[in-house]
């Protein structure tokens, strides 16, 4: 992927002119004045490809169009004389072509609002469980019967959800979440273990004991001194040897915890590599549980993504290839496709380039379509917190075509789209939206 510079420049009023509608051509940048709701275009700001868009920005009835000169291949049509009207004519009764056209935006606002919907309700059902796991973290050593309790009951619930849906929609959440690093990390730990379990096809207990499992997996680390935990610069090797002791420090509360055999295996060795590079115990293969095995991946995954330092985490899409291409020797390489997969191939987080040149960033994955994500689109038109959301599965003439570093957009895009410095996910049950009529 090639590097580029200033990507995405705003470009200005004082850039743009206004024609007629009959001076509309192939070729020409139209930046349509009106809310996305009210026209079929997935944007407002597009270049035109063919006359059927021609004709359907015709029928918008704009009196003009603003045009981005910079940004078209041709000049407009020149000027028509249009001998004036004597009289306005009534109305003609609408076509089955537009009546087909009002009812798919119709049905695109309805798709919107339920996006936005769920959405919300996945950010507080969200927040609720990192306040749960806050309170487990909080009774772990003064009422342990009371966290054990309140981790079953979390990761019952989840449980519950993911075995119900087919469909699951992996969310990217809202920078402005409030909690410490080390619940949002066992959170998602927990939520993507369980659901790459699913794609295994594991018996719903198992998944049971490695949600417990995933809940507690840092335990130890309430044993290292926060100096340790916090430190931005590399570890020397006393502090990693200190650092690597959480696992052998977990294991003891894990007991005192009351937790399963299958549970306590996820805190021992969920830093064990298949093929012997892990810590403490240097296990290989199949003397790694199968349910830590899983761990691991997600638990990397994590790690990469959300680095203590955050200049050196990794954007989800880097850190999925880096492990597929530098690193697939350590894990078992089904699970790790697996994953992958669900994921998609441009995670949430990864800002992208889409087939019309348009950026945004991916806000969620359907793990049923990982090529279809959901996509906030950079559009300077539309207020920030409106910006659009489409859900590509419902725009067949859009693509997702590269993803790009944050550091590769412009400080007017990188403001707008805000890519998270940490990555943190929840899922939603991907609910059926109506469909565009055909």
């Amino acid at each position: 992927m090639n590097d580029e510079q200033d990507t995405g420049k705003d470009t200005s009023q004082a850039a743009t002119s206004y024609i007629g509608a009959d001076r509309l051509c192939v070729g020409l940048y139209v930046c349509l004045d009106m809310n996305w709701l009210e026209h079929d275009f997935p944007l407002s700001n597009f270049k035109i490809k063919n006359a059927a868009q021609i004709k359907a920005i015709q029928k918008l009835g704009l009196k003009k169009i603003r045009i981005d000169p910079a940004k078209s291949d041709v000049a407009p049509l020149p000027g028509k004389v249009v001998a004036p009207v004597v009289a306005t004519p009534a109305p003609p009764a609408p076509t089955p072509e537009e009546v087909q056209q009002a009812a798919e935006r119709q049905a695109r606002r309805e798709r919107i609002r339920q996006q936005r919907a769920e959405t919300a309700e996945c950010e507080a059902r969200f927040l609720e469980a990192a306040g749960t796991l806050k309170e487990i973290g909080n009774n772990l050593f003064s009422r342990p019967q009371e966290a054990r309790a309140g981790a079953e009951k979390l990761v019952s619930q989840m449980l519950d959800s993911i075995l119900s849906h087919k469909d699951i929609a992996i969310h990217l959440m809202n920078d402005k979440t409030i909690g410490e690093d080390l619940y949002f990390h066992s959170l998602n730990v927990s939520v993507l273990a369980m659901l790459l379990a699913r794609e295994v096809g594991m018996q719903a207990s198992d998944i049971r004991q490695l949600g417990i499992g995933c809940v507690f997996h840092d335990i130890g680390k309430s044993e290292i001194p926060d100096r340790i935990l916090h430190k931005t610069e590399p570890y020397n090797r006393a502090e990693r040897n200190l650092l690597e002791q959480h696992c052998a420090y977990g294991e003891v509360i894990a007991a005192k915890l009351g937790l399963s055999a299958q549970a306590m295996d996820i805190v021992r060795q969920h830093h064990e590599h298949v093929d012997g590079s892990g810590y403490p115990a240097h296990l290989k293969g199949n003397q790694i549980s199968p349910l830590a095995r899983l761990v691991a991946i997600v638990n990397d995954y994590d790690n990469l993504c959300n680095q203590h330092n955050p200049a050196e985490s990794l954007s989800p899409h880097e850190a999925l290839s880096q492990m597929f291409t530098q690193q697939r020797g350590q894990f078992d390489i089904a699970p790790l496709n697996l994953f992958i997969r669900c994921m998609g191939i441009y995670p949430p987080g990864t800002v992208v380039r889409l087939s019309d040149d348009t950026l945004g960033m991916v806000v969620s994955v359907n793990s049923a379509k990982p090529l279809r994500p959901w996509v906030l689109i950079y559009d300077p038109a539309v207020p920030k917190d409106e910006a659009t959301i489409l859900d590509l599965q419902h725009e067949p003439a859009l693509n997702v075509v590269a993803s790009l570093k944050p550091a590769q957009l412009s400080k007017e895009v990188h403001a707008y789209l805000s890519p998270r410095k940490r990555m943190t996910y929840y899922f939603d049950a991907h609910k059926k939206l109506p469909q565009p009529s055909r």
